[in-house]
């Protein structure tokens, strides 16, 4: 996808996440932890500071395994998943980054059937 293409995507799903959540427009990072909600499997719930850290991280990871470099190692006692980075991620440029970032978010919603 070109860049404007993920844009004006990206713009699609903040709305429809807005709508959805009946929210103020979510950012990349409000995305990342409803992505890490989903993929913890739980329910919406009560979460510490830390725990929205991680599940941002399991989002994180979650995206970034459909490219490659992430790999599920399974879950803990708690049903937590843990991943294994597999091979390093290159040094991409902010932009590049947060392009990637919402390419891959948009990419997820349209695999759940979310958009």
């Amino acid at each position: 996808m070109q860049a404007a293409e993920i844009n004006k995507k990206w713009a699609n799903l903040q709305q429809v996440i807005a709508q959805q959540f009946d929210t103020d427009i979510p950012d990349i990072k409000v995305m990342l932890f409803l992505i890490g909600v989903q993929e913890l499997g739980k329910g919406p719930q009560e979460f510490s500071k830390r725990e929205k850290e991680e599940l941002m991280h399991i989002a994180t990871c979650r995206l970034f395994s459909s490219l490659g470099f992430y790999e599920l190692n399974g879950l803990d006692e708690q049903g937590w998943p843990h991943w294994e980075l597999v091979k390093p991620i290159p040094n991409y440029t902010l932009m590049e980054q947060e392009m990637i970032i919402k390419s891959l978010i948009i990419d997820y919603f349209e695999e759940v059937n979310m958009i």
